[in-house]
């Protein structure tokens, strides 16, 4: 079940604002993979930490999950380890397409999906909360509450998987990182011009902060320790561990 080619941001399909209905719901995945570097790396290398820290029964939770394409991928490749998989996001047409590609893709009765707003989130002693690429589209005054409250629904020794854009503080530098990630997408087959709509779209809804923002936050709610297991320029992925 493929995804449409993303051609969203051409002159004469360019939406007004950036919005996860039905038309970024069919282009999402093709989307995702030509605008988030090494965005398979970070997933497998996910799996990879769940497949040693968890326990079985343990719940592995993605939130903004969008079409399931990370919850699916750890459903298949951690089917052995007896985990519960559940996809949370505030879109109907993101679950519409999760609930479909699960259908076809996993053969596992703990998959499943609930459309909620993730800053009221209740699952309490969960064993992973996965926000990939999440959290920046949320407002930053809001950011702390959501963290605590995740940390507060962990299990002792649970993790909190965070993915996002950065920036960094050096103006000259992450001018540079800006730079190269356009050469990337570019790479990828955007146009200048895609790229620039796009990012005028996303601008006042994507809030990215540094690395060292996001470690102070997650710090601030209790996580110990936490510290980046994946960096690319301006993408980055941190883990954060509930102590106990």
């Amino acid at each position: 079940m493929s995804s449409l080619k993303d051609r969203l941001y051409r002159v004469d399909t360019v939406p007004e604002d950036f919005d996860f209905n039905e038309r970024v719901v069919e282009v999402f995945d093709d989307m995702l993979d030509r605008s988030i570097p090494c965005y398979q790396n970070v997933i497998g290398e996910t799996s990879r930490l769940l497949a040693s820290h968890l326990q079985p029964g343990d719940t592995v939770c993605d939130l903004g999950c969008a079409t399931g394409t990370a919850l699916l991928y750890f459903a298949r490749k951690l089917a052995d380890h007896r985990f519960r998989f559940l996809g949370i996001d505030s879109s109907p047409a993101m679950l519409t397409k999760a609930r479909l590609k699960a259908e076809f893709y996993v053969e596992n009765d703990d998959v499943s999906f609930e459309q909620a707003d993730i800053r009221e989130i209740d699952q309490p002693e969960t064993g992973t909360f996965i926000l990939n690429y999440t959290l920046q589209f949320i407002r930053p005054v809001l950011r702390p509450t959501l963290i605590r409250r995740l940390y507060d629904n962990l299990r002792p020794g649970g993790l909190l998987i965070l993915s996002e854009k950065t920036i960094l503080g050096d103006k000259r530098l992450n001018r540079t990182f800006i730079d190269i990630y356009h050469d990337f997408k570019r790479e990828q087959g955007y146009s200048d011009l895609e790229i620039a709509r796009k990012r005028e779209a996303l601008e006042n809804i994507l809030i990215p902060f540094s690395i060292e923002e996001n470690i102070e936050l997650l710090a601030q709610a209790g996580f110990r320790p936490v510290t980046t297991f994946f960096q690319w320029f301006n993408f980055s992925s941190l883990v954060a561990v509930k102590p106990g």
